[in-house]
């Protein structure tokens, strides 16, 4: 059987405002729709769907509700969909798995389509660089901080994680800044880094930069063709996304 596999990534629901973030998740359950109507046998969602999410032990943040009733419904369908969490919804600890039916994945994943091998994942803290945010993601990570983060009223819980994520979304929204040259992209880097040691990647895909992207990486020469490193870009600014239909990979921007 081919597959048809459908990638999107970065909506930040939450962001700017209420009817701002409602038009966007309307327009992506229309996309979400459309791909299973093109025969989707598999859905990639790279992460930061939410501006934030951390699930208490009775309470997951409101809003969303159309964006994972939709979902609930395609897996009900049969088709898988896969969750990549991101810098922004990492806080996942079982309902997204259990309530929506999605597999979820930490970390990035290799899968291959039609002999086409990819290495898939939202793509925060990998690569050169990015110290900062490096150390940061360890605390979020941290079973102790989780615990304390935990006991804080939702409410006041919900409004600090804005509040920080606030400077990064009146940049533009743009994760490392704008793309300037393949040699100053961490992720483009972090492609060539890994191709050393694996040379049997034909695409690397990730979110998270909010920039769309398609790139080639310098050839290997064991490879007969060069790899690609492909970032999907956004939901709030370019409305874009992916696509790999009988092993041909395309980026719609």
């Amino acid at each position: 059987m081919s597959h048809r596999v459908f990638f999107a990534s970065d909506l930040h629901l939450g962001v700017p405002n209420n009817n701002s973030s409602l038009k966007r998740e309307l327009k992506f359950v229309e996309w979400l729709n459309n791909a299973v109507a093109e025969g989707a046998t598999e859905i990639h969602l790279l992460g930061d769907l939410f501006e934030f999410w951390f699930e208490y032990k009775n309470v997951v943040p409101k809003g969303g509700i159309r964006l994972l009733g939709t979902i609930a419904k395609i897996t009900d369908s049969g088709i898988p969909v896969h969750y990549h969490l991101g810098n922004h919804d990492l806080w996942d600890f079982g309902y997204l798995e259990s309530e929506i039916g999605v597999t979820v994945h930490h970390t990035p994943v290799i899968c291959e389509w039609d002999g086409l091998k990819c290495l898939v994942g939202h793509g925060d803290g990998i690569g050169p660089g990015d110290d900062g945010y490096k150390i940061t993601k360890k605390i979020y990570k941290n079973s102790l901080a989780q615990f304390i983060f935990r006991w804080l009223h939702p409410d006041i819980g919900i409004k600090l994680a804005y509040f920080l994520s606030k400077n990064s979304r009146a940049a533009g929204g743009k994760s490392g800044g704008a793309f300037t040259s393949n040699q100053e992209e961490n992720l483009f880097l972090y492609c060539v880094d890994f191709l050393k040691t694996d040379y049997s990647i034909d695409c690397f895909i990730f979110g998270h930069r909010h920039i769309p992207l398609d790139l080639e990486l310098p050839n290997n020469s064991q490879r007969t063709t060069p790899s690609r490193y492909i970032n999907i870009g956004d939901w709030i600014t370019h409305y874009s996304s992916a696509k790999l239909i009988e092993g041909k990979l395309t980026l719609s921007k």
